[in-house]
């Protein structure tokens, strides 16, 4: 059975028909083509899915989609501002911390989510806020580089 949803989408408010048992990631990607959100485990492990709910982050691959109704729903692709790339997103260009690019959309939501709870986040609370994000290329090291430098601007 079909349900029509009202949220808001990248500030923007949109409507959806959506399955009962649809996911979130598979509405961004599918009804409104924001594959920045990418498909990984499936399991709410890997964090490629990672988007930001009211503020907090989540797996998209563990969220209904109807479960969005009235909610405030941030992609990757909602954080360049009048086609600028967001502080946070210069940042992981600047210091190379983008390597296949597949946990990057993750990564940078997780991180950007950190930031507004706490612009002046320590490096472990940087480590604790992408731990839940794989990375398959890198130590870490340039990410959480990248996000402390974004911080400091």
């Amino acid at each position: 059975m079909k349900t029509i949803i009202n949220f808001i989408l990248n500030n923007q408010s949109v409507s959806a028909e959506v399955d009962g048992d649809e996911l979130l990631v598979d509405l961004l990607r599918e009804t409104f083509n924001l594959t920045g959100t990418k498909i990984g485990c499936g399991e709410g492990e890997c964090g490629a899915c990672t988007v930001i709910m009211d503020g907090k982050t989540v797996n998209s691959c563990m969220i209904l989609a109807a479960s969005v109704a009235g909610r405030s729903i941030l992609t990757i692709e909602g954080l360049a501002k009048e086609g600028e790339l967001s502080p946070m997103q210069e940042s992981f260009i600047e210091h190379g911390a983008v390597q296949c690019g597949f946990c990057t959309p993750g990564m940078v939501l997780s991180a950007e989510a950190l930031v507004q709870e706490n612009p002046n986040p320590t490096k472990e609370e940087i480590k604790k806020a992408i731990e839940g994000n794989l990375c398959r290329c890198t130590g870490y090291k340039k990410i959480i580089e990248a996000i402390e430098a974004s911080v400091k601007k």
